[in-house]
């Protein structure tokens, strides 16, 4: 089977992690007959250098004619990047929120797994993390207060600014159906995270979150107020099984999950239309502090790179064998700095796609 991958290789570390992510996709194409046809689509900063604008309408139309784009990360250093002189709709960033409306990418699949041979990257103790977890953070994406009326204004000689919350029935319930969904296949257990003793949103998010359960009697749910979330989070992870949020929570608990793990380096994600289309990358960003040194962990592009052939391609074998290879190598002991440990070997980040190409 032929595949087109658009690929956003973007800023910063992102371009050598991609091309370890393409490089383990081609050698799946070898073992299991496949071709992945990449075609380069430029956003974020990359862009504004020759475009002057985070994002095309070509770049759109580019990826709408993919079958899925494949993403490294986007932005540079908000202190002395050029790009962040600009209006804050012409910054890297607003390229990544313009790419979630047109693709209509509302649900972003974060899952967070802790690594038996990552425990003692874990900050948490042992008692805590026990025989380590794994959960999903399933986050709404195209609604809330990333995506709402927001101005700056001044009032009598003070500046004020405004930024409204705003979700309507229809863009809660289809998440929450996904996130049942990905339940379903899981441990039947969602952790429904909202703020509903202060905010009419999270009241009718609860609301809708109610009625979709009563959909799928095989799952257990709760509702959590986000502050305990945060706390419950290293208190006892192991508890959760899919946490099902809103945009701005979800972007903080999920960065809070991915450092339980032990590094960001290792958390892969999904963004998913309700088609099979979706857009993988890592949950970090773009790093420009280590770009260019050869240092950058690739394995959450390369588990992205995974989540793409099960979730747009229907290739459950291959997405394994993917993320066994990633077993494999962390069991031979190799690690890339961010996870380095006594008596490991480390390696670069070209080293490790090299490493997890030869295992598929």
């Amino acid at each position: 089977m032929n595949y087109k991958v658009g690929v956003i290789s973007g800023d910063g570390i992102g371009p050598e992690i991609v091309n370890e992510a393409k490089k383990v996709l081609d050698a799946v194409g070898a073992k299991f007959g496949h071709k992945f046809e990449y075609t380069e689509i430029l956003m974020g900063g990359a862009s504004i250098d020759v475009h002057g604008v985070p994002l095309t309408e070509e770049a759109i139309k580019a990826a709408k004619e993919s079958d899925a784009v494949l993403m490294g990360s986007i932005g540079g250093d908000t202190t002395t990047s050029p790009w962040y002189k600009l209006p804050p709709d012409l910054r890297p960033e607003a390229g990544l929120l313009k790419i979630r409306k047109a693709l209509n990418l509302f649900a972003n699949v974060r899952p967070a797994v802790l690594y038996k041979e990552l425990k003692g990257a874990c900050p948490l103790k042992d008692e805590v993390i026990g025989d380590g977890f794994d959960m999903v953070i399933m986050r709404e994406l195209t609604g809330g207060l990333y995506f709402g009326e927001r101005k700056t204004v001044e009032e009598n000689g003070v500046l004020k600014a405004y930024d409204s919350l705003t979700y309507d029935e229809n863009e809660i319930r289809r998440i929450a159906i996904r996130g049942f969904d990905i339940a379903m296949k899981r441990n039947k257990k969602v952790t429904s995270v909202d703020k509903a003793n202060v905010l009419d949103s999270s009241r009718l998010w609860r609301k809708v979150v109610e009625e979709v359960a009563k959909d799928y009697p095989e799952v257990t749910y709760e509702h959590m107020l986000v502050d305990n979330c945060a706390m419950q989070l290293v208190k006892n992870p192991r508890q959760f099984d899919v946490i099902l949020t809103e945009n701005m929570f979800g972007d903080i608990l999920s960065d809070e999950a991915s450092m339980v793990t032990g590094s960001i380096g290792m958390l892969s994600s999904a963004s998913l239309n309700e088609t099979k289309f979706g857009l993988y990358e890592p949950s970090h960003g773009s790093a420009p502090d280590i770009a260019g040194k050869n240092i950058a962990n690739p394995i959450a592009t390369i588990l992205s790179a995974a989540m793409m052939l099960r979730f747009s391609f229907d290739l459950s074998e291959e997405a394994d064998a993917v993320e066994n290879a990633v077993k494999k190598v962390l069991a031979d002991g190799y690690r890339t700095v961010d996870i380095m440990a006594d008596g490991c070997k480390q390696v670069g980040c070209d080293k490790m796609g090299d490493l997890l190409a030869e295992r598929i």
